[in-house]
């Protein structure tokens, strides 16, 4: 007869620090790798198991939640977003779902910035030229690019990373407008007036988007509402799904987008061949999140999410439907 797993499964290699914390007071098999395990992997680990910790590369629906057992008590994804977990699934079945909101809402921000910065002052373009040797000479028409005082700033998706976005602009002098389903108290909105949908797209020179992918907004920008904004204005995309990729892309051939910068695509690690081949596209590999301090802030409260529950307690940041 084999040896009953250990009650926790990790799907990822963890931040320096964070896994000793869980195995401290429980066992764990902790997957050795810094990619997503495979499916059938997956699978065949997740029997016993009564925590998993996760990544937004790892299903879970009711084929895992079966496969793992009905002593499961506890899914704690390791990102702010969910769409990898059905969550009804893990509703009929009694387990706890939560996520990391909060601790990664600077980091993310600031590179939110740093892509906006590369984006309006071409330094991709830049740096591409500067390494394959191209010939080049200081001009008074080399590589402009938008200075950013006075532009009109919107951000699309008014949560913890959208205000943080929109604090940053008082710095570069920005007048901010934001959308949401319904407006924000005026103490957290950070000084932004709320829009209907297509006018914040109409009057935003750069648009940032930081709204959570849902079945609801896949796609929410898509040709159409591309088409609205200013010509020759800029796109930053931190959420998967939200931009249609394709529409982005063509955008930007036709010139109707000055440029765009995109940290996470809907269908990754694949990036479509339409962006990677725009110039004034700057493509990020999901580093929104990827500093030392916020990684393992983000492992860590995933595993004191797991901690609470096999402790008999509530989970500290579950999943709200």
């Amino acid at each position: 007869m084999s040896a009953p797993q250990p009650p926790v499964l990790v799907t990822r290699r963890l931040a320096p620090g964070v896994l000793e914390r869980l195995t401290a007071q429980y066992a764990a098999t902790s997957h050795d790798g810094d990619r997503a395990m495979d499916r059938a992997a997956l699978l065949a680990a997740a029997p016993g198991r009564r925590a998993v910790l996760t990544t937004l590369d790892d299903r879970v629906d009711a084929e895992f939640l079966d496969a793992a057992g009905p002593q499961l008590q506890i899914v704690a994804n390791h990102a702010v977003g969910y769409h990898n977990i059905d969550l009804a699934a893990c509703a009929a079945r009694g387990v706890h779902v939560t996520h990391t909101p909060g601790v990664l809402t600077t980091a993310t921000a600031d590179m939110a910035w740093a892509l906006l910065l590369a984006a309006t002052r071409r330094l991709g373009e830049g740096e591409r030229l500067l390494r394959s040797g191209t010939p080049w000479t200081w001009g008074p028409n080399f590589l402009l690019g938008l200075e950013l005082a006075g532009t009109p700033l919107g951000v699309l998706g008014m949560g913890r990373i959208g205000q943080a976005v929109a604090r940053r602009a008082r710095a570069f002098d920005m007048p901010v407008s934001y959308h949401n389903r319904r407006p924000l108290p005026t103490e957290e909105a950070e000084g932004a007036d709320w829009k209907p949908l297509e006018e914040l797209l109409a009057t935003s020179t750069v648009l940032v988007v930081t709204a959570p992918f849902t079945a609801e907004t896949r796609h929410l920008l898509d040709a159409r509402r591309l088409a609205l904004l200013p010509h020759g204005a800029v796109v930053v995309s931190m959420t998967a799904g939200v931009v249609d990729e394709e529409a982005l892309a063509a955008a930007l051939e036709s010139g109707a987008l000055f440029a765009a910068a995109v940290d996470n695509f809907e269908h990754e690690p694949a990036v479509p061949a339409a962006l990677l081949a725009q110039e004034r596209a700057v493509l990020a590999p999901h580093l929104g999140s990827a500093t030392v301090r916020t990684r393992q802030a983000m492992g860590g409260l995933a595993v004191d999410n797991v901690l609470a529950v096999l402790g008999g307690g509530r989970p500290l940041t579950p999943v709200r439907r």
